[in-house]
């Protein structure tokens, strides 16, 4: 028999940590010096990184109306609506980067010697690690609310 509720909570599992890798490959390709290949192998991570997220949100939603829990376990929970608030600020920063890269590609295509600014990055870079600060309170939140906090 599927026990579903253990299904959906290793597939999120399975999603955030695929998330969170990808998130380490950006924070490595994300560099002064970015050109060519490189820039566009991270914009193809970043594309990457919005399906993961796409796919922790859909599976997390499943998991609140489909696991053993039941909804009522998690609306109910202050660590919960604090876990849902840190993914929110982690994909509302995630704008900036994913905005430069494409306006990096768009110049790349038109110039195949370009290479972004290094301010441009520096800022970039300065987004993808408020991301990753923010992305650290999300297990802190998940393991609190777990244990009824």
């Amino acid at each position: 028999m599927l026990d579903l509720d253990l299904t959906f909570a290793i597939l999120h599992h399975l999603a955030v940590f695929t998330l969170v890798g990808i998130i380490a490959a950006e924070f490595v390709l994300l560099r002064p010096g970015l050109s060519g290949s490189r820039l566009g192998q991270l914009a193809s991570v970043d594309k990457l990184y919005g399906v993961a997220a796409i796919v922790v949100i859909v599976i997390g939603v499943l998991r609140v109306v489909f696991g053993g829990k039941g909804w009522e376990f998690y609306v109910a929970s202050d660590m919960f609506w604090g876990k849902m608030l840190a993914f929110l600020i982690v994909g509302l920063l995630s704008i900036q980067p994913t905005r430069a890269l494409g306006k990096w590609g768009k110049a790349l295509k038109a110039d195949s010697g370009f290479v972004p600014p290094a301010r441009d990055i520096a800022i970039s870079r300065r987004f993808l690690n408020a991301e990753v600060i923010i992305l650290v309170l999300i297990p802190i939140f998940a393991a609190a609310m777990a244990r009824g906090y």
